[in-house]
């Protein structure tokens, strides 16, 4: 019972988000004519929704894909020197934070609850399994994996279940802290907790993304990586291939609840955006919460408009993306998935496919057992991996065992 009511309560709150959102959309329009249509046929559909995300309310320029966010800090700052926020109105805190090593390994969770609590008193913890920097990749599997966690998130907390049978699998793993911004720096009221990271301009995360590669493939001797990111992860690993140089220097790319089109939030940052665009900055005090990344991530931003102008995906490169339809974060959950351009291969999975009693949501499907066998999958398409199919709690997750 609870699986068929969660649906529709989710896509309840998405239409009625995204009718507030034609509110905004008809309130830019000094001559759009009334709609005599009964309130509930007046919501716009995904498709257009879809098209809103693709064209953007406004046709202004992006920001310089060649150069970090460097606005200063208070209001406006944000619209300012590469309006990094995009579109948002202001900004709050400057551009700033580092990426930084794991130390000490943390144990392995298949909890995530008991991992993210243990991330955030650990903020450096190295997840198990990665970080080994004498593993020299095998001919079975000559490209290292990178483990790529999502805001607010760390190394930790993201890859306490999956760091280790990825290992053990066979491949050399890595990973590392990205996007650490402090209160001043624009990392939100979530960044005076240590374990929380991946707050910073997404740009500079790609930044710091494009050094960890090189070092890498330097200490591996391996001319490519794969990449399993989360959440954010996903969207900043995507830039990193179209504007930091590393197309040429990934194969594989993983995807779980990516926000590469962004996000509605439940109707919500759908809501802020269109407000927001009708000249009225709600996003700039959001964003003292939530950080220069949560605005960033939110549908119609300047950076998301950037990240698909030219299109879903980069030559070259193989992507599995996999969405979840208990997704609080990223909705509506399809768009995570990806268009194939040109000379790439796109899988979209629904991770509920096949396996209704997998009910993840957007943080606990990264200890989902299910989507580990699809990321092993992907990483060694030559070899069937089976795919798994076990209960997966929200909120808890991992069975709902401590």
């Amino acid at each position: 019972m609870k699986r068929s009511t969660r649906p529709r309560a989710l896509r309840s709150a998405i239409l009625s988000g995204v009718s507030l959102l034609a509110v905004g959309f008809a309130g830019t329009s000094a001559t759009a004519a009334p709609d005599p249509a009964p309130a509930e046929q007046q919501a716009p559909t995904e498709q257009q929704l879809a098209d809103y995300i693709s064209a953007g309310l406004k046709a202004k320029p992006v920001a310089d894909s060649g150069s970090a966010c460097t606005s200063g800090s208070g209001a406006g700052s944000g619209n300012g020197s590469g309006d990094c926020l995009g579109g948002s109105g202001s900004s709050s805190g400057s551009s700033g934070g580092y990426s930084s090593d794991t130390t000490v390994y943390g144990p392995s969770m298949t909890s995530w609850l008991a991992a993210f609590g243990y991330g955030l008193a650990h903020p450096d913890a190295n997840p198990p399994g990665a970080n080994d920097w004498n593993c020299k990749p095998t001919a079975e599997h000559p490209r290292p994996v990178l483990l790529i966690h999502g805001t607010w998130m760390n190394a930790y907390n993201g890859y306490a279940y999956m760091g280790q049978p990825i290992k053990d699998a066979g491949y050399c793993t890595f990973t590392f802290n990205y996007g650490r911004s402090n209160l001043i720096e624009g990392g939100g009221l979530g960044s005076v907790l240590p374990g929380v990271m991946g707050t910073g301009y997404i740009q500079d995360s790609a930044k710091q993304l494009s050094a960890f590669v090189d070092r890498v493939t330097a200490a591996t001797g391996a001319p490519k990586v794969d990449i399993v990111a989360h959440s954010q992860g996903g969207a900043m690993a995507n830039w990193y291939t179209k504007f930091e140089g590393g197309a040429g220097k990934v194969q594989h790319l993983i995807t779980f609840g990516a926000t590469h089109h962004g996000t509605s939030l439940d109707g919500i940052g759908a809501l802020g955006r269109a407000v927001n665009n009708a000249g009225i900055d709600v996003l700039g005090f959001v964003e003292i919460f939530v950080g220069h990344a949560g605005i960033q991530q939110t549908i119609g931003s300047d950076f998301v408009n950037k990240l698909n102008a030219g299109g879903d995906t980069v030559p070259g490169i193989d992507y599995t993306i996999v969405g979840t339809r208990y997704d609080e974060i990223t909705n509506p959950y399809e768009l995570t998935f990806l268009k194939a351009g040109p000379g790439a291969q796109v899988e979209n999975i629904t991770l509920q496919d096949g396996c209704d009693q997998d009910l993840s949501d957007h943080l606990t499907m990264m200890y989902s057992p299910r989507a580990l066998s699809i990321a092993l999958r992907a990483l060694d398409p030559a070899h069937s991996v089976p795919l798994q199919c076990t209960f997966n709690p929200p909120l808890v997750g991992g069975g709902g065992g401590l």
